[in-house]
């Protein structure tokens, strides 16, 4: 097929391509398919309001996490999510352990590479649905929060939504104060931490996740999510 085309219309069809793979990547969110543990997770946060999803590295926990917040501040469902839905913008947050961590994990999986900013957007927040963004103090290339615009289809409502991005190193006074739709802890949060995180769901019956890999051992957060027959497999496993 190439063969048939003379240089202009070869010129075209490069242009074309890579066109196509521009919109591809600052629609990450359109091409996600989570595996059946991904799947799980998802269902499971339309009957509960905490949940975790406890696994290895590099298994797609993190990845997970940011198609569902993605999902949730932009009003973008797809036709298979059958998870949590919010039909009206909403006020979330998303945390790492520090301010450099959230950043590196967090802020690139929903935004883009941060030292790049002409790739924000490439993230899984699709990247016309990011209306502005707003830089953190004292960490470079960090975001302390954006705006995304919300809903504008079916039956789920017009607007912007607003995430804010924290760290566990704040201390839990910086926790303190808003009322949220959600919580995204990336790793495991100290006991307080996840604590008045949880609290500033209680107002709107939110909900808070935690995706990580339980390298603190039998931690107050890692307990609050086993049954006591996980509790003794994982112990029999240690020995």
């Amino acid at each position: 097929m190439l063969e048939s085309l003379n240089s202009s219309e070869r010129r075209e069809l490069l242009l074309l391509l890579e066109e196509q793979e521009r919109r591809k990547s600052r629609n990450r969110l359109a091409n996600y398919q989570p595996y059946a543990k991904q799947r799980t997770f998802h269902i499971a946060g339309a009957e509960h309001r905490e949940r975790l999803f406890m696994a290895g590295n590099q298994l797609g926990k993190t990845l997970a996490g940011g198609a569902e917040w993605a999902m949730h501040l932009s009003g973008r469902y797809p036709n298979w999510w059958d998870g949590k839905v919010f039909r009206k913008p909403v006020a979330m947050w998303a945390a790492g352990l520090t301010g450099g961590s959230t950043r590196d994990t967090v802020q690139k999986m929903l935004v883009g590479d941060p030292a790049k900013k002409s790739e924000w957007g490439t993230g899984m927040i699709p990247g016309d649905a990011i209306v502005d963004t707003f830089p953190s103090r004292g960490i470079p290339n960090a975001l302390d929060s954006i705006v995304v615009r919300h809903g504008g289809g079916g039956d789920i409502q017009a607007g912007q939504s607003v995430l804010g991005f924290k760290s566990y190193e704040m201390g839990r006074e910086k926790w303190q104060g808003p009322t949220l739709d959600g919580v995204w802890f990336d790793e495991e949060p100290p006991q307080d931490i996840y604590s008045e995180g949880l609290t500033r769901t209680n107002a709107t019956g939110g909900i808070t996740m935690i995706t990580f890999t339980p390298l603190l051992g039998m931690s107050e957060v890692v307990l609050m999510f086993l049954t006591p027959e996980q509790v003794e497999a994982m112990v029999k496993a240690k020995r």
